[in-house]
């Protein structure tokens, strides 16, 4: 059974063997947690990045006039690259749905812990970091996730002996120990 372990600070300060990266699809850094795992990380990570952003297939990627322009990682999946200048073996990328009232995106939600998970067994990680995916500026509320992200955890079969969620303030870590009590 993984241990679930919960820390407020900063994900990319943790000593594991994997971070995970709320990315965005297109793999070339962003905000929040992926423009801080990136700046901290160094240029190794981007580089990764573009190679298998160029090795994915074709995708979604559009600009707002519905244009292609690339290729991206789909939402729900993960990939993983070094882990650069972190004091980590591995960073996992995965990428988060946006949240809508109107649609259940919960599965997505899951699939992103899930497939963060398979990809740590198959590196032969013992020890994830995850930030709490999807809650920041793509607005899913910090309970609904917490739960989506304690319950996935638990249920899914892993040789992770421990997952670690760090949690950037006071209100999300709240939300995820009332999660584990």
């Amino acid at each position: 059974m993984t241990a679930i372990e919960l820390v407020r600070g900063d994900i990319t300060r943790q000593s594991v063997d994997a971070i995970v990266n709320a990315a965005n699809s297109s793999l070339l850094g962003g905000g929040g947690v992926d423009g801080a795992i990136h700046r901290r990380g160094g240029p190794a990570i981007l580089e990764e990045c573009r190679k298998l952003r160029a090795a994915l297939p074709h995708s979604r990627l559009r600009s707002s006039g519905g244009t292609p322009i690339g290729k991206g990682l789909p939402t729900g999946q993960a990939v993983a690259t070094t882990a650069g200048e972190l004091d980590a073996r591995w960073v996992i990328h995965t990428v988060g749905p946006v949240y809508s009232q109107s649609e259940d995106r919960s599965g997505l939600l899951a699939s992103c812990y899930r497939e963060s998970l398979r990809v740590a067994d198959e590196l032969g990680a013992r020890t994830i970091a995850f930030p709490a995916i999807s809650t920041g500026i793509y607005g899913w509320p910090i309970d609904d996730g917490a739960r989506i992200a304690v319950e996935t955890v638990r249920a899914t079969h892993t040789s992770v002996e421990e997952a670690r969620f760090v949690l950037f303030d006071e209100r999300a870590y709240e939300a995820f120990a009332a999660q584990l009590r």
